[in-house]
């Protein structure tokens, strides 16, 4: 599967960030715990080079609980605060505030040995499409402040949102690099509807994530569709597709197997977590891609 999407708006939010880092004291960077790697945007690398930076693992209430300590771990080692955290709850939001101390202490006492006054430090909240961002502002300012939406590609303009105490935030819009080199990580950002299904073949989509759910998540897999292990770990992917559209009842006239519905459903699942709390890639594995 070739996947390559790159809308205009997402050219102009590239150029946008670039402008305005000069405007904020600390980055931070969303992405989706369940692909904290394929979720980053190795743009912001360079733009925000000099600048502090916090990591958020958005939606880690549906990823693995291990694979979030692994993650916290591993960019620890990279020397950036990360925490998890689950925008519609709030869970993990209350760490958010003394990770920004850490992350400006040098700044604040550089600024007080120049004399100056303090004032709102400023955060620039970035990540890719559907990682949560305005789910994430909208719940630390208590308010409906950013555009939220269940498609990618919700917020298209900046904006500044002031919070109650010592920050202020700038929202981006989501942006996603021009061309995706690895396949493995534009399937995993598909997977998680960060690309829009109706420019994808969803039938073949759904096959590579079934394929994943059998290597790595069988017991979850056959547990959700009433399977057995044994016989489901040697189906391929359109195999265990047929299975399941079967037993869901995904039937049409001649009793041919609506593959597409099946699709749909099996992908919706694993979107909502009925499947279980699932992560797509953990630090050892893509060390060993690499």
């Amino acid at each position: 599967m070739v996947i390559q999407w790159f809308p205009g708006h997402m050219s102009k939010t590239r150029r946008l960030i670039s402008e305005n880092i000069k405007l904020v004291d600390v980055v931070i960077e969303l992405v989706d715990a369940r692909l904290p790697l394929s979720s980053r945007n190795p743009d912001i690398d360079k733009i925000a080079e000099s600048k502090p930076r916090i990591v958020i693992l958005n939606k880690a209430d549906i990823a693995d609980d291990k694979a979030n300590q692994q993650w916290i771990e591993y960019f620890a080692s990279l020397g950036i605060y990360a925490m998890t955290a689950d925008s519609t709850t709030g869970a993990g939001f209350s760490r958010l505030q003394a990770l920004l101390d850490k992350s400006l202490a040098d700044k604040r006492a550089r600024d007080r040995e120049k004399g100056m006054l303090p004032r709102a430090a400023r955060a620039m909240v970035v990540g890719i499409p559907n990682v949560g961002k305005s789910s994430f502002i909208n719940k630390l300012a208590g308010k409906h402040a950013a555009k939220t939406g269940d498609r990618p590609g919700i917020t298209t303009t900046k904006q500044w949102i002031k919070l109650a105490g010592k920050y202020e935030l700038l929202d981006t819009p989501g942006v996603l690099w021009p061309k995706f080199e690895d396949k493995d990580v534009a399937l995993r950002i598909a997977f998680t509807g960060g690309i829009k299904d109706e420019i994808l073949d969803i039938e073949e989509l759904c096959c590579h994530l079934l394929e994943f759910l059998r290597d790595h998540y069988l017991a979850n897999l056959c547990e959700r569709y009433k399977l057995d292990e044994t016989a489901a770990k040697a189906l391929k992917g359109y195999e265990l597709l047929e299975l399941i559209g079967r037993k869901r009842g995904c039937i049409v006239s001649g009793g041919e197997i609506d593959t597409f519905r099946a699709s749909s459903l099996i992908l919706d699942d694993f979107r909502s977590a009925k499947i279980g709390k699932i992560t797509l890639e953990t630090p050892n594995e893509y060390s060993e891609e690499r």
